[in-house]
């Protein structure tokens, strides 16, 4: 016998995938937000801090890059309390799913400041910018604009990854999918629904980060543009 879609049963309990989908969004932005504090700390630490420095973040990068982000998860939820601190659900989630971005957004964003040649930064100051349009203009917006496709799409699959929380009963999209599942029964349309939503928020996301995109790279006069103009080339004489 043919097996017989049926989503009223699912529909009935949409506005609890619905309470799902908001805290999968609050959940991950507040994870988005210290990772990329996370990251921005490493990367500065590993290209101009000391060298003991750069090796510790070095060493946190390595560890967390090549262990599963579930196994992170269970260490913080479950591994914690033996010496004494005791999380929720949601902020071990929040935690396990920053460090973990923190790791792969330090190589990204070293990346990009690594990209912007030295003789650049000396050209910019030895022009007469100021220390802060230097940053803004020389440093910030190029590296921005070369790691941006790779950072954007790192914060994707991080509001993704978030689904794995539903491991430890954080309260999110999957896990809400699964007490619905478990209540109706109905397993293959409760998770396409969640699919659905999943692929909405997904698209949605990737269409601001193509707002921001367009309003951070757009082309504007900076200041002193005949200052910016002339960077490039007293960098390439120097070099």
């Amino acid at each position: 016998m043919a097996y017989q879609m049926n989503f009223a049963p699912v529909m009935a309990l949409a506005p609890q995938l619905a309470e799902g989908a908001l805290n999968t969004l609050i959940l991950s932005g507040q994870a988005i937000v210290a990772g990329l504090a996370i990251g921005v700390v490493g990367a500065v630490g590993r290209t101009e801090g000391p060298r003991w420095l750069g090796r510790a973040v070095g060493v946190y990068v390595e560890l967390f890059r090549n262990t599963p982000l579930l196994v992170q998860l269970f260490l913080i939820f479950f591994g914690l309390p033996y010496i004494g601190v005791r999380l929720s659900a949601n902020a071990a989630a929040i935690i396990a799913i920053a460090l973990n971005l923190g790791a792969y957004s330090t190589e990204i964003l070293r990346a990009g400041l690594q990209a912007i040649p030295r003789t650049q930064i000396e050209a910019g100051l030895a022009l007469g910018m100021s220390r802060l349009q230097v940053v803004r203009y020389v440093v910030i917006v190029p590296a921005l604009r070369i790691i941006y496709p790779a950072l954007t799409g790192q914060l994707t699959l991080t509001l993704l990854g978030s689904s794995i929380a539903s491991a430890i009963s954080a309260t999110e999209l999957t896990a809400a999918g699964a007490r619905i599942e478990s209540t109706t029964f109905r397993s293959l349309e409760t998770f396409l629904c969640i699919a659905v939503i999943y692929i909405a928020m997904t698209f949605t996301f990737r269409f601001i980060y193509w707002l921001i995109g367009l309003w951070l790279f757009r082309r504007k006069a900076p200041p002193k543009p005949s200052l910016i103009a002339d960077v490039t080339e007293v960098s390439r004489a120097g070099a």
